[in-house]
């Protein structure tokens, strides 16, 4: 598991193995981001959650992340996860063969990559705009944002 932090507990909230995506609720860019992760992960391999969640919180807490002032995608898996360039290629990697071609773009050097990454997420809301509050999954969507028991 390459370029991953490991914690010395398993995630809250996750099953064994069950891959999460945390992302930014209001954000335009980042919505636009997990209709296309939920439209092409066809054998549902990826879960998500809004930061702004409870379980986001949750696991941004896990993760000694920012639990104010995100601005990163993160994913993860049992006691690992990933931020920046790397979560974006743990996503692909997670998604049908089609898409393992960009992959290739690991060839550029992780600190480029994540400037390159940190410029688009620092300037998203001017970029790509910003929702006044976090969306519902649409129903047919919702087994797939992940939900703590009640």
């Amino acid at each position: 598991m390459p370029a991953s932090k490991t914690l010395p507990s398993p995630a809250p909230l996750l099953k064994p193995g069950e891959t999460v995506v945390l992302f930014d609720g209001v954000c335009k860019l980042c919505n636009g981001w997990v209709r296309f992760v939920i439209r092409h992960d066809r054998q549902r391999r990826v879960r998500l959650a809004a930061v702004q969640s409870p379980e986001g919180q949750a696991l941004l807490a896990w993760a000694g992340l920012p639990m104010d002032q995100f601005h990163s995608m993160a994913v993860i898996r049992d006691r690992y996860y990933w931020e920046r360039s790397q979560a974006f290629f743990e996503v692909f990697a997670q998604l049908p063969a089609i898409w393992r071609p960009v992959n290739l773009l690991r060839i550029i050097p992780r600190p480029l990559r994540d400037w390159a990454y940190d410029r688009i997420a620092l300037n998203r809301y001017r970029l790509f705009g910003k929702y006044d509050t976090c969306l519902l999954p649409d129903p047919d969507h919702e087994q797939r944002f992940l939900k703590a028991p009640r």
